[in-house]
């Protein structure tokens, strides 16, 4: 059976948030928007993993943009993060390349369901 390339990268990119999140509160204390972070950022996979058992073709869509959702609002606290110079512009550049990609293939499960669908 083929990889599902998102689920995997997704449940790559919560392993880097799950890290990322240990080094902004044990070594720059920051608890308030790292959390924020951490919830967003692991519930993409979550909810990918969800996706494979949807209910209906609906559902299925309804978890894909929901798991969309979510890496665009962790996009919003890596930047947050950065801003705040909690993060350096390097560590965000880098972390922030693998949200975009869950995004791009997010997009691109959502776009072809769409399509299909019409």
């Amino acid at each position: 059976m083929k990889d599902n390339i998102v689920l995997t990268k997704s449940y790559l990119f919560a392993v880097r948030v799950v890290n990322l999140y240990k080094y902004l509160t044990e070594q720059k204390r920051e608890f308030v928007l790292s959390k924020q972070l951490l919830r967003s950022g692991t519930a993409v996979g979550a909810l990918l993993k969800e996706a494979e058992h949807a209910q209906s073709r609906a559902d299925f869509l309804n978890k894909i943009n929901i798991a969309l959702k979510e890496a665009n609002e962790t996009e919003y606290w890596l930047k947050l993060l950065t801003d705040t110079h909690y993060l350096t512009q390097e560590e965000y550049e880098n972390i922030q390349a693998d949200c975009r990609e869950v995004c791009r293939l997010l997009i691109s499960i959502v776009k072809t369901l769409k399509a299909i669908d019409k």
